[in-house]
């Protein structure tokens, strides 16, 4: 788990799969809300889940979807629109 500011995501691949490599796990899936309550993906959204899926490829560790969750029960999944590399 990692906590974000306000209006930025301070995560870096280190953070984010820290446990994953603790635990052993073979995937992964990320999530985490915009408070604006609107699910689109920022610029910073896109570039954060490319970097993680090219880390989870270097430690064999699978990023299997990146969910930003909005309001009202709204969200963007990047697996469901086909924006993540295909697990290993």
């Amino acid at each position: 788990m990692h906590l974000g500011s306000l209006d930025g995501n301070l995560a870096s691949p280190r953070e984010v799969f820290r446990r994953a490599v603790i635990n052993g796990v073979k995937a992964v899936i990320i999530a985490h809300n915009h408070p604006s309550g609107d699910p689109k993906p920022s610029p910073k959204d896109r570039s954060i889940t490319k970097k993680l899926a090219k880390a989870g490829q270097v430690l064999e560790i699978a990023l299997l979807d990146h969910v930003v969750v909005g309001e009202q029960g709204r969200y963007y999944s990047f697996g469901d629109a086909g924006k993540i590399p295909e697990a290993l």
